[in-house]
């Protein structure tokens, strides 16, 4: 069974919502901040709006629901069955998958540690504090210490008091263990790659992520002395990742099968198009509307969370790239295959970060700061990619 190449206008930039996706993004924050200022309680309100276990609240629905519709667009435009022909493409496979799970994950961990951690602390705040979720399925009492955290009692609510650093670290480590199943077709396709070999990637990373995810997540925040609510993880992965993957799979097969293939793509998939983009936009403003009094007072707070996050996606583009060159690749499987290990899962991270810290953790706002420079990022990627070509044999 050969992959199914999504239609080409559904790889182009033709939406509006992706042509400015930067300045959507920006207008959301600046949304979001006023919002804060002007009606602090909404957000409030919205978060509070939640699926509680044992007195904590564990899923915000609104943010769930959002989520659900980033997702679900994304996993209802793959071909599963391609999965089953990845072996055949080689290296180009195992070199995404070796870059995105046993290098990214750790590599992230490192340089955000040392930037957030060491060369920044002092501009963050050596004693700034932030309040995240009491970890799922743990119930300490007041006053007892849980990885670097020490439980308070806010608002009648058990919360983890951690350094602020630790949680933009969290954000950050949930970022770099998401590699991208969804603009890398955009980025891929704008680098004139090989739209078959992404398609099978993105499927593989999807499905990988059902267990890595929640693996390496679980371990990096461990190491980086975090609460670790492995249950949450669990939770996170079943439903941003199972839950849209499972609804995209029945009702991608269920609609061709009543409507048949050019009705789906024509058609449903065209009304999709925007939708994903237009909850990650309406979650922005959420997050933001929580974080705007902290951004107002350290607006250099992005600065901090940006500059890690950009020396990371332009170190494992060229690790991937440069592995691509040595292994002899041709271009059209270098370029995509490089794409999808720098680029992130940035609404996978959102939702992780909201369900396991709160909506208005520093994690929640450093995995906010990815969507911020990914798309400028990306775009100068395939720009090099473009440039560079004759590096690489065609096919």
């Amino acid at each position: 069974m050969r992959a199914t190449p999504v239609a080409a206008n559904d790889r182009k930039m033709t939406s509006v919502f992706e042509r400015y996706l930067t300045l959507w993004v920006l207008l959301c924050i600046a949304a979001g901040i006023v919002l804060g200022k002007f009606a602090p309680g909404l957000a409030h309100y919205l978060d509070g709006m939640a699926i509680y276990v044992n007195e904590a609240p564990v899923v915000s629905i609104p943010i769930a629901v959002c989520l659900f519709f980033m997702m679900y667009p994304i996993m209802v435009k793959i071909d599963f069955g391609s999965v089953i022909k990845a072996g055949k493409s080689g290296k180009p496979v195992f070199l995404t998958l070796f870059v995105n799970w046993c290098v990214k994950p750790f590599t992230m961990y490192g340089i955000a540690l040392f930037f957030l951690g060491t060369l920044f602390h002092g501009f963050i705040g050596s004693e700034a504090v932030d309040l995240v979720r009491m970890p799922f399925g743990l119930d300490l009492p007041v006053g007892a210490t849980h990885g670097a955290g020490t439980v308070v009692l806010v608002d009648g609510v058990k919360m983890m008091e951690v350094p602020l650093w630790r949680s933009y670290l969290a954000g950050c480590i949930l970022l770099g263990i998401a590699p991208c199943t969804a603009m890398v077709l955009v980025w891929g396709f704008l680098a004139r790659g090989n739209d078959g070999l992404t398609l099978v990637m993105v499927a593989i990373n999807s499905l990988t992520m059902l267990v890595l995810y929640g693996l390496l997540g679980g371990f990096l925040l461990g190491v980086g002395r975090l609460p670790v609510p492995w249950q949450a993880l669990v939770l996170s992965i079943g439903i941003y990742v199972a839950l849209p993957l499972v609804a995209g799979y029945f009702s991608r097969k269920g609609i061709i099968a009543s409507k048949g293939e050019a009705w789906f793509k024509e058609k449903f998939l065209h009304v999709l198009t925007p939708v994903t983009i237009t909850a990650l936009l309406i979650t922005l403003v959420l997050l933001f509307s929580f974080k705007g009094e902290v951004i107002l007072a350290n607006p250099l707070t992005i600065l901090w969370i940006a500059v890690p996050l950009f020396l990371q996606t332009v170190l494992i583009f060229a690790l991937g790239y440069g592995l691509a060159r040595f292994l002899k690749l041709s271009y059209e499987d270098a370029a995509p295959a490089a794409m999808i290990g720098a680029s992130n899962h940035f609404e996978v991270a959102i939702a992780t970060a909201t369900m396991l810290f709160g909506l208005s953790s520093g994690a929640a706002l450093a995995t906010v700061v990815g969507v911020l420079i990914e798309v400028p990022v990306m775009l100068m990627l395939v720009k090099i990619c473009t440039n560079t070509q004759h590096w690489f044999r065609r096919r």
